[in-house]
C-alpha cells in the first residue's frame, strides 16, 4: 500500500469537511440548510414522515423533508372527526382532478390529495383496516420476499397504538372483537373507537348475517369477506384526529438531526450523469441520486439541496410519477414529448394505476330514532352535541367516520360469481388495457390478472366494500379492480398537474361486480333487520334493470382516495419501478415509499397499509447501509490497510459529500457535468461509474458499497459492465 494512499487515508479521518449550503425560509420559521444531508424525503405525507421519523433516530444520520404543503393550524374542521371530508378541496387539497373518463359519461372526476404537513392522514376519513392476508401474500409471489402478510404484520403492529372499545356492552352489540397479539399498544398512531355508535350499524351487521356474510372477529388479523366495525385514527381521550404529523413529527421537534420544510415544491431529482461512463464493481448498477432542486413556486428562484446517501420519494402515487418523469425517469416515448433529457427509460412510472372506485346510493331511513342527518338539520340537536364533545369528548361529534362496513365475498353475493371470474380468465391481457404499452407492463398485468382471479375465487377475500353512513346510504365501492388507468406529465413545467386517467370501468369485470353488488344492496334491506328502518330506495330505483343499474355505475362513480401502483415493486421485466427494496429500477440510491409501490391495491383503507410499508421501508434502508458498511470492510481487508484504520475508516463515513464542478442546476443537464468527490478537504478527484443497465437486477447493498468506494477513489475500472 502506497504511502500516497495512506495519506489519503489520513486526510479522511482527520480534516474538516469541506460543504457549501444555502439559506431558505420557511413559511413557519427562519431555516438555515445544511451544506448537504445524508437522506433527502420528498414529501412529508405519512410514507415521508414516517421514514423521517425512524432514520432520524440515530442522531448521526441528518434527515430533509421537502413538503409541497403547509402545516395545518389544529383547525376544527381537521381535527373533530364529525367534520371527516371538509377539508377536501380546501387549501390542504391539491384539488386535483381526473381527465374525462371515457369509459363511463365522459366527464371529469375530482382526485383529493393530501397537500400539507401530515398529507392524506389530515384529508381522509380515518378508517383504520388492513386488508386480508391474501392480498399481501400476493405482492410477496410476484418476486418481493418479505413483502407477504407475515411480513408486514410486524409493521401494521408496530404503527399502532390500539386502544379497544370503551365498553363490553357496545362490543358485544356491535361485533367489535380484537386479538392483542394483532395489534400494537405503543406505537405512534392513536387507533381506536368513538364515543356513539348509531343503532343503524346494528341493523345492517344482522342483515348481513342473515344473508350469509359473516361478521370478523377482528378487521386486523388478515382474514376478509366480512362486515366488521373497523377502528379509526382517533385518539381515544380527546377524539380527535391521529395523523401523520401528530404521530410522527410534531413529538419529535427536537431532533437537530431533523429538518422539515414546508411549502417548497420539489422540481426534480439531480442524477448524477457522470455515472454512466464506466464501472468498479461487478454489484454496481445504476445511476445515483445525488440531490434535489425545489422551488416555493413557479416564479421563485430554484434552489437545489444535496443528498450523502440517499433521495427517498414519498409524494404520494400521483406526485412520485410526475418527479421521476421530470427527473428524466420514465417512458422514454413520453420524456422526448416534453424535451426532458432520458435519464432512464422506465416504462412502468405512471402505468398500472389502479383506484378503489365507488358508486354512492339512497336508501333514507324512515324509522330510526337518530342518525347523522340529524345534525345537519336540527341546529338545537347539533349544538349540544357540540357542547357534548367539548365537555366531555363524547356524543355524536365523535363519530363522523363510516366504521361500519362491509367486504363481501364475490361468491357471497351473487350466484354468478363464476361466469365473471371465467370471463376475467379469458381476457387476454392487453385486451383492455391503453393501446400499444411496453411488453413489461402487459406481462405485468398478466400475473396482476391471475391473481385477480384467484384472489376473487376466495370466500375470505372482499369484491367491493359496502360503507354505511347510517342515514340511508349503501355505497359500494370496488376493492380489487381490472380496469388500470396512467399518470403522466403534461408538460416540462413541474407546477402543471400531473395528467390523471384512472380509466374507470375500461375493464367491464369491474362493472358487472359493481351491479352485482347494487343488487345485493336490495337483498339486504329486504332483510327483517332493515325493513326495521323502513329504508326508501331511491338511488338506484327499486325497479331498476341491469341495464339502469349500469347507467347509475357510469353516471356515479367517483374515486375512494385510493390511487396505488404507479410505481409499482415488481421485476423489470413486469413493468416494476422500484425492487424489493424499493430502490427505483437503474438507480444506487433512488428509493420510493409510499403507496406508488403497491403492485396489487389491498381490499382496505390505504392509510394502515401507508404506514406499515413505510415503517418496513425505514428498516430495510437502514439495514442495507449497515450492510453496505460490512460489506465495505470485507471489500478493503484484502488491500493491505491496518484494520484499525479500515474500522475508522467505515466509522467516519458520515462527513463524505458530493457536488459538481458545474453548477447544482445542470447536474442532470444533457452535457453530462464533471462530478468531484470531496472528502474531508482533500484534494477532488473524477470518478468513474458504471452503465445504467435497466434489464439487470439491482443490489441495493452492492450499489451503496460501490458508491462508497467510489467516493474513496477505489475499486478497479473496466470500460464496460462486469
Amino acid at each position: 500500500m502506497s504511502h500516497s494512499f495512506i495519506a489519503f487515508l489520513a486526510a479522511v479521518l482527520c480534516c474538516p469537511t469541506f460543504v457549501w449550503g444555502i439559506d431558505l425560509h420557511n413559511p413557519n420559521a427562519s431555516v438555515v440548510l445544511l451544506p448537504s444531508y445524508d437522506y433527502i424525503i420528498v414529501g412529508g405525507g405519512i410514507s415521508g414522515l414516517v421514514v423521517a421519523n425512524r432514520l432520524s433516530e440515530d442522531l448521526d444520520r441528518s434527515i430533509l423533508v421537502l413538503e409541497a404543503g403547509n402545516p395545518d393550524n389544529y383547525e376544527e374542521f381537521i381535527q373533530v372527526p364529525q367534520f371527516v371530508g371538509s377539508d377536501i378541496g380546501s387549501q390542504y387539497d391539491w384539488n386535483l382532478s381526473t381527465v374525462p373518463q371515457m369509459f363511463l359519461d365522459n366527464v371529469t372526476r375530482p382526485m383529493p390529495q393530501g397537500k400539507a404537513l401530515g398529507g392524506g392522514s389530515i384529508l381522509n376519513a380515518m378508517c383504520w383496516n388492513r386488508g386480508g392476508a391474501n392480498d399481501y401474500n400476493a405482492w410477496e409471489a410476484f418476486g418481493n420476499p418479505g413483502w407477504g402478510w407475515n411480513g408486514l404484520l410486524p409493521y401494521f403492529i408496530k404503527s399502532e397504538n390500539y386502544t379497544p372499545v370503551f365498553s363490553k356492552v357496545i362490543a358485544q352489540e356491535f361485533s367489535i372483537n380484537h386479538n392483542p397479539s394483532k395489534h400494537g399498544h405503543d406505537g405512534p398512531v392513536h387507533v381506536s373507537y368513538p364515543k356513539f355508535f348509531y343503532d343503524q350499524t346494528r341493523n345492517f351487521f344482522r342483515a348481513l348475517n342473515f344473508l350469509g356474510v359473516p361478521t370478523a372477529l377482528d378487521p386486523g388479523d388478515g382474514i376478509s369477506g366480512r362486515a366488521c366495525f373497523i377502528p379509526t385514527g382517533l385518539h381515544p381521550e380527546n377524539q380527535t384526529r391521529s395523523d401523520a404529523r401528530r404521530a410522527y413529527y410534531d413529538p419529535y421537534l427536537s431532533r437537530p438531526n431533523l429538518h422539515v420544510v414546508t411549502g417548497q415544491h420539489v422540481t426534480r431529482v439531480l442524477m448524477d450523469r457522470a455515472t454512466g461512463s464506466g464501472n468498479t464493481l461487478p454489484l454496481s448498477r445504476g445511476l445515483r441520486a445525488i440531490g434535489v432542486e425545489f422551488s416555493a413556486n413557479e416564479t421563485a428562484s430554484r434552489k437545489t439541496a444535496r443528498a450523502n446517501i440517499e433521495v427517498i420519494v414519498a409524494a404520494g402515487a400521483l406526485h412520485s410519477v410526475q418527479l421521476l418523469q421530470l427527473s428524466g425517469i420514465g417512458p422514454k416515448l413520453l420524456l422526448d414529448k416534453y424535451d426532458i433529457p432520458v435519464a432512464i427509460d422506465l416504462p412502468g412510472v405512471g402505468n398500472n394505476l389502479q383506484d378503489h372506485y365507488l358508486v354512492g346510493t339512497f336508501y333514507p331511513y324512515n324509522n330510526v330514532s337518530v342518525s347523522p342527518a340529524d345534525l345537519i338539520r336540527n341546529a338545537t340537536y347539533n349544538s349540544a352535541a357540540r357542547t357534548e364533545y367539548y365537555t366531555n369528548k363524547t356524543g355524536p361529534w365523535t363519530a363522523g367516520s363510516p366504521n361500519g362496513v362491509a367486504f363481501p365475498s364475490l361468491s357471497s353475493i351473487t350466484n354468478i360469481s363464476t361466469d365473471i371470474l371465467h370471463s376475467a380468465f379469458n381476457q387476454s391481457a392487453d385486451q383492455y388495457l391503453v393501446a400499444n404499452l411496453d411488453k413489461t407492463i402487459v406481462a405485468g398485468f398478466s400475473d396482476q390478472k391471475s391473481a385477480l382471479v384467484g384472489l376473487l375465487s376466495s370466500d375470505s377475500v372482499g369484491a367491493y366494500e359496502i360503507i354505511n353512513n347510517n342515514i340511508g346510504s349503501l355505497t359500494v365501492s370496488i376493492m380489487h379492480p381490472f380496469s388500470r388507468g396512467t399518470v403522466e406529465i403534461g408538460s416540462s413545467d413541474p407546477f402543471r398537474d400531473p395528467i390523471i386517467d384512472p380509466r374507470y370501468g375500461s375493464n367491464p369485470i369491474d362493472l358487472l361486480i359493481l351491479v352485482e353488488a347494487l343488487k345485493f344492496n336490495r337483498k339486504i334491506l329486504s332483510t327483517p333487520p332493515m325493513v326495521e328502518l323502513q329504508p326508501a330506495q331511491f338511488v338506484p330505483p327499486i325497479n331498476a334493470d341491469d341495464s339502469s343499474l349500469m347507467e347509475v355505475i357510469k353516471n356515479g362513480i367517483r374515486t375512494e382516495f385510493h390511487p396505488s401502483g404507479t410505481c409499482a415493486m415488481l421485476p423489470l421485466e413486469k413493468g416494476g419501478v422500484v425492487d424489493s427494496h424499493l430502490v427505483v429500477w437503474g438507480t444506487q440510491n433512488l428509493r420510493v415509499v409510499d403507496a406508488g409501490i403497491f403492485p396489487l391495491v389491498p381490499a382496505a383503507h390505504l392509510q394502515a397499509t401507508v404506514y406499515a410499508v413505510a415503517e418496513k421501508a425505514a428498516d430495510i434502508i437502514k439495514a442495507d447501509y449497515v450492510a453496505a458498511l460490512a460489506e465495505l470492510r470485507n471489500c478493503l481487508a484484502p488491500t493491505g490497510i491496518p484494520k484499525a484504520i479500515i474500522s475508522n475508516l467505515v466509522q467516519s463515513l458520515n462527513p463524505i459529500t458530493m457536488a459538481t464542478a458545474s453548477s447544482p442546476a445542470d447536474a442532470s443537464a444533457s452535457e453530462t457535468p464533471v462530478v468531484v468527490v470531496i472528502v474531508a478537504g482533500a484534494v477532488p478527484a473524477r470518478v468513474p461509474a458504471p452503465v445504467p443497465s435497466g434489464s439487470e437486477s439491482h443490489t441495493a447493498v452492492g450499489s451503496l458499497v460501490h458508491g462508497i468506494l467510489e467516493l474513496l477513489g477505489i475499486g478497479r475500472r473496466s470500460g464496460g459492465m462486469a
